[in-house]
């Protein structure tokens, strides 16, 4: 098992931020490179709860997702094609008193079958930079969509 743990910065605010990772219309790749739109599937979703598949490249995951505690956002797989166990996410978002935001996002990979195990290893260790990167890219998108609003 693998647990990620990664921190960014941004001049997003928590609610941009929950926005924006909890916006499963179309166009959500441009937020997420690992979540291609054909692949994308709302089960079920309510005002602070999703039941959601997602995956690109052949791996995919079913996640429930909960916002319902502020500045929190909890992510548990339910199923994939790779992962079981405690397998998730979980981002926090702190408001600091420049305007800044602080995201800390912990991802726990814990692989269900050989390639699972493989891949969980690899990103907890060689890759965590891609993962890295993408968190980087989603905060950017978010903070280029809402900039294009103001």
């Amino acid at each position: 098992m693998s647990t990620i743990r990664m921190t960014k910065t941004t001049t997003a605010t928590p609610e941009q931020l929950v926005a924006g990772i909890t916006d499963f219309g179309p166009g959500r790749s441009k937020l997420f490179s690992a979540s291609a739109d054909d692949q994308l599937k709302v089960h079920h979703q309510d005002a602070t709860w999703a039941d959601v598949t997602e995956g690109s490249g052949g791996v995919w995951e079913r996640l429930e997702y909960d916002w319902s505690a502020p500045n929190r956002i909890i992510m548990k797989t339910v199923d994939s094609n790779l992962w079981g166990g405690a397998s998730g996410h979980t981002y926090t978002l702190t408001r600091r008193s420049d305007g800044l935001t602080v995201l800390d996002a912990v991802v726990i990979r814990e692989g269900k079958n050989l390639k699972g195990k493989i891949v969980g290893f690899l990103l907890g260790t060689v890759a965590k930079g891609q993962l890295d990167k993408a968190l980087s890219n989603t905060v950017k998108a978010i903070e280029a969509r809402n900039a294009s609003r103001l």
